[in-house]
């Protein structure tokens, strides 16, 4: 069985979304398939309610915000411990590589917050990144890249 919502959010995104750009599930229908696939209940739950958060937040963004202005970024205590310094170094780097704009960084770091785990690994940020980044109008580039990051990362462990 596995137990993290976050392996759920993956499974998902592996097994449904990233063909479908227009992923809209019958939730009783993906609920019985993440059963079959061995994730518990109250896991598959909780990645419902991350998926909704990450809606939400995307219905709240106005991406006429952005900042013109470089800005830093400064992680609270909560953030700190979540988010270790090569996750937060990773994060920084996609900003400055124009992968994410300081409004999806910080959808990011939204959605890793609401990830019930004590620590992120950086492999566990570049999905949340990905997934985010998948959640955003127009942001072909900056998936496919992503995209190639993370399956080098899988390729490479499998090796």
């Amino acid at each position: 069985m596995k137990d993290t919502v976050l392996d759920v959010l993956m499974y998902i995104f592996d097994n449904y979304v990233e063909e479908d750009l227009e992923f809209v599930p019958d939730q009783e229908l993906l609920r019985t398939q993440l059963t079959e696939a061995g994730f518990c209940d109250h896991q598959i739950e909780k990645a419902f309610s991350w998926l909704e958060g990450l809606e939400l937040q995307k219905e709240c963004n106005n991406p006429q915000v952005l900042s013109v202005i470089p800005s830093s970024r400064l992680f609270n205590d909560e953030e700190l411990e979540k988010l270790d310094t090569e996750c937060r170094g990773f994060l920084l780097f996609l900003e400055h590589a124009g992968v994410l704009n300081s409004n999806e960084r910080e959808l990011v770091i939204d959605r890793i917050m609401a990830l019930e785990t004590d620590e992120i690994d950086l492999q566990q940020l570049k999905w949340v990144v990905l997934m985010v980044l998948f959640n955003q109008p127009e942001k072909e580039a900056a998936i496919s890249w992503m995209e190639d990051i993370v399956m080098d990362d899988i390729n490479a462990n499998l090796h």
